[in-house]
């Protein structure tokens, strides 16, 4: 108040009756805020700020702190238009407020508005460049904004400079008007004008592309020669938004399976309504200028059987029981027909069980295949057998016909930016192939997607069915013994390799499938995690069980547990009170499983999905596990945001597991936030799981890292000048590695980096420096981490193994750095604070400083 006379003075505005509302408004909002009445506070905060600008300064924090708890309670509330009507007033108050605009963006992440949410952190680090709040939500974002392939793309000369050469022929030749569809960075419309094409439009659906290709195109000197459209191209109308039908079409919306990008349906829409018709046979003398054509004019798409473990491991568990949504049925077109991967990289590699073949011909410049495409009859192709294994999947890839003369392979042995499409085969036994059979496999492209689907072998003069045949030595369509045509499996059939001890239970009838994510059923496959933890736990629960018995009864043995809210269904066995664990591992999760079929564990699962929920119920009943010794923790609470508390008032928890890497390789947010309240909740002798995160790194040089992170100059990128500004989309840390297929080279031994001690905090730190020594010359361009896992003293799990579900990560050097064998070089390891939820909290990203020191 005395501010506010003091200042009023000095400007000669003196408004006593202004001064008293504003002093009194003032107090009120300090009140609410004391009694967490922060809706009340707010209005209160507006009001003074409005009436008195000069206490902004004085204001600001406790307004800032005001606005973010009642945003919260907003958020919790569901009044998504009342939060975001709070933050445009804040921001009337405090346009350049780098704090209040980064905090608007994290609400507009988490609702899924991923481009607006870049706009404003984008905007706070323009206003605070080492703002490093804003820093580390915007790389989290550009992830989602720019997907990696975008970089290499652009880095790929060889498919840059085909496609200039296609362009240019086609210009020259005549087609002087020119749509690029799905833009990009604008690099396509671009090497059209610069051809000399006299009208150039291009349209892109991203709002984050379009705003970067407008900045590209205004940076190479051609804003307003090339006019860029924020838009799909099947909302484009002539002459609304392009001025008239144009001669060329040129795009690349195609994925690993050709068609996944709806390339089928733009161009059928282009044909139709955007492009002039197509060089016609009965009238050949007409100019390019005024016929259509396409670039690329077509494409070959090709396939092979394969055997690879890895695809195996990612797409099914319980001998076919449980497997990945990605399914190329004839049956259900609701699943994804296919995945992606890059198969010179897979992990234990791949072996051919049979030669390519060509699956499909398709011409782009023909509207009425185009328009056929997805009512062809379904076609079969039979492929001789040519190598000895199990039948894991379909790979294809195609060649892009830019013109007659000029082609683009993204075959597995090419050196191309991209990956190829893999149809995983999911059938109830893992069917083993041998030279002399044959493969039948069915091909139709059903709502645009090209669908590959092996149905049946044969061999020997009979055919057996994939889908209903376990035995090879088995004709399709043999009752059997039983007269049942589809067998289900032993009733002993395991869960999957990791989990010995579980199975999945008979069925009679049709064959009862459950999907789960394919990083789920590499969970599933994960051996050594899910042994380690079986001996950890069980270890654990002797340990208790031997305290219990030199203590006595404890405090509260042989009292009715009392739930948070209704009972849980089922009586408890009698006997000794049970050991309460509790799984928050976040995602689908059969650890509490695991831990409920301990015996005197009642075991909570923190899993969230039906789907999961089911899956569990599933593998508890097949087990033998009592239906009360595992119940879901969300169904006893009434707060969802507050997981972690006590399982009754009377009773603590044994063991908490918290599940701390991502699987693309990072540490959870909020780990050690979550690992300090599960502290305060174990009692004498419990544990948390892990109890211990070391983080190992080494140094590395590799290309390949330095390609996929961001545009190397503009020699790739055939002079244009492109890479300042979508490299402003790099992000410090690569994730979804694997160490053991990156192509680098080993520049040390790997090194502890960094310990995360989730049992006693005192061992932590914020940051440390590392010496590593060089085991050889080169350029450290990437620090590669991962993490060995202590579940306790004794028993340990490493996330850089064969069997492991999760991947790698790496600190990628904006400047590679020259070592020579026997250096030392110092890395900065830090942690810090992450962002994006709603509120802020301690967990650990990788950032790196390196330095040289001899």
């Amino acid at each position: 108040v005395g501010l506010l006379r003091k200042r009023s003075r000095k400007s000669g505005d003196v408004d006593p009756a202004r001064n008293e509302l504003v002093s009194r408004s003032l107090e009120s909002a300090q009140q609410c805020l004391f009694n967490q009445d922060y809706g009340t506070a707010f209005v209160h905060y507006l009001l003074v700020l409005n009436l008195a600008p000069v206490l902004k300064d004085f204001a600001s924090e406790s307004f800032r702190f005001t606005l973010f708890k009642w945003a919260d309670e907003l958020d919790s509330l569901g009044r998504i238009q009342d939060l975001f009507d709070c933050y445009e007033q804040a921001l009337e108050l405090f346009p350049t407020d780098e704090v209040i605009i980064n905090s608007m963006g994290e609400h507009l992440f988490r609702m899924g508005f991923r481009d607006e949410a870049a706009g404003h952190f984008h905007k706070a680090l323009k206003l605070k460049p080492d703002y490093p709040e804003a820093k580390e939500n915007f790389y989290r974002v550009a992830n989602w904004l720019v997907e990696r392939w975008h970089f290499l793309m652009l880095n790929d000369r060889r498919r840059n400079h085909k496609y200039q050469q296609a362009i240019q022929k086609a210009v020259e030749g005549g087609c002087n008007t020119v749509l690029d569809i799905g833009t990009g960075t604008g690099i396509l419309g671009m090497c059209a004008k610069k051809a000399g094409a006299s009208e150039v439009s291009a349209c892109e659906l991203s709002k984050t592309m379009y705003e970067l290709a407008c900045e590209v195109v205004t940076a190479n000197g051609m804003n307003g020669r090339i006019k860029i459209l924020h838009m799909k191209s099947l909302e484009m109308e002539v002459p609304k938004d392009i001025p008239k039908r144009v001669s060329l079409v040129v795009t690349e919306t195609v994925d690993a399976g050709l068609f996944g990008e709806g390339i089928i349906e733009s161009l059928i829409h282009a044909w139709n309504h955007l492009l002039l018709p197509p060089q016609s046979t009965q009238d050949p003398s007409r100019p390019p200028s005024q016929t259509g054509r396409v670039i690329p004019a077509g494409a070959t798409v090709f396939g092979m059987a394969v055997q690879c473990l890895e695809i195996r491991r990612l797409a099914t568990a319980a001998a076919g029981e449980l497997h990945s949504p990605v399914s190329c049925s004839s049956e259900d077109d609701s699943t994804e027909p296919y995945t992606t991967e890059r198969l010179s990289r897979l992990p234990g590699g791949y072996t051919p069980l049979t030669e390519p073949f060509n699956a499909l011909d398709i011409d782009f410049n023909n509207v009425q295949e185009l328009e056929g495409l997805c009512s062809r009859e379904v076609s079969r192709v039979r492929l001789p057998v040519t190598g000895e294994g199990l039948l894991d999947a379909l790979a294809v890839w195609f060649q892009l016909h830019l013109d007659q003369e000029s082609s683009l392979s993204t075959g597995p042995k090419e050196d191309t930016c991209w990956e190829q499409a893999i149809y995983p085969v999911q059938t109830p036994h893992n069917f083993p192939l041998r030279p002399g059979d044959e493969l039948i496999v069915e091909i139709s492209c059903r709502d645009a997607y090209l669908r590959l689907c092996s149905v049946a072998v044969a061999r020997d003069g009979r055919e057996f069915c994939l889908d209903d045949c376990l035995d090879p030595d088995k004709p399709r369509n043999d009752p059997g013994p039983s007269g049942n045509p589809n067998p289900s499996l032993n009733a002993e059939a395991e869960l999957c390799s990791a989990l010995a001890c579980l199975g999945t239970e008979q069925s009679s009838g049709p064959r009862d499938y459950t999907m789960l994510e394919c990083a789920e059923m590499a969970l599933l496959n994960n051996q050594p995690y899910h042994d380690s933890f079986r001996r950890a736990l069980a270890k654990l629960i002797t340990n208790l069980k031997d305290a219990c018995s030199v203590q006595g009864p404890s405090q509260g043995e042989g009292l009715e547990v009392m739930p948070l809210t209704d009972p849980p269904s089922g009586p408890m066995d009698p006997g000794p009170d049970p050991f309460y664990v509790l799984d928050v591992s976040e995602g689908f999760s059969v650890l509490s499983l695991m831990a409920a079929s301990q015996g005197q564990v009642k075991a909570y699962s923190s899993v969230e999905k039906t789907q999961h929920q089911a899956v569990l119920r599933r593998l508890a009943r097949a087990n033998g596990v009592p239906e009360e010794a595992l119940e879901f923790w969300l169904n006893q609470v009434e707060d969802e945001q507050a997981v972690l508390q006590r399982p009754s008032r009377e009773k603590l928890w044994s063991a908490i597991i918290l599940d701390c890497v991502e699987t693309c390789g990072l540490v959870r947010q909020k780990l050690m936030e979550k690992a300090t309240l599960a502290r305060c909740l174990l009692e004498d002798g419990g544990q948390i799981f892990p109890e211990r995160i070391v983080v190992y790194g080494m140094l590395v040089e590799s290309d390949t890292l330095l390609l996929e992170s961001a545009v190397q100059g503009q020699e790739p990128t055939l002079g244009f000048n492109i890479a300042p500004f979508i490299n402003q989309f790099t992000v410090p840390v690569h994730v979804f590695l694997d160490l053991s297929t990156l192509q680098c080279r080993h520049l040390s031994d790997s090194v502890e980096l960094f310990i995360l001690d989730l049992m006693n905090t005192n061992a932590n730190y914020t940051n440390r420096d590392v010496k590593v020594q060089a085991s050889a010359s080169g350029r450290v361009t990437a620090v590669p981490f991962w993490y060995q896992i202590h579940l306790n003293e004794e028993i340990s799990v490493s996330t850089f193994n064969q069997d492991s579900h999760w991947k790698q990560a790496a600190v990628v050097l904006h400047q590679p750095l020259a070592v020579r064998k026997g250096d030392w070089v110092r890395l900065n390891g830090k942690k810090n604070v992450s962002y994006i939820g709603p509120t802020k909290c301690i967990s650990i990203t990788m950032t790196m400083e390196a330095s040289v020191y001899i």
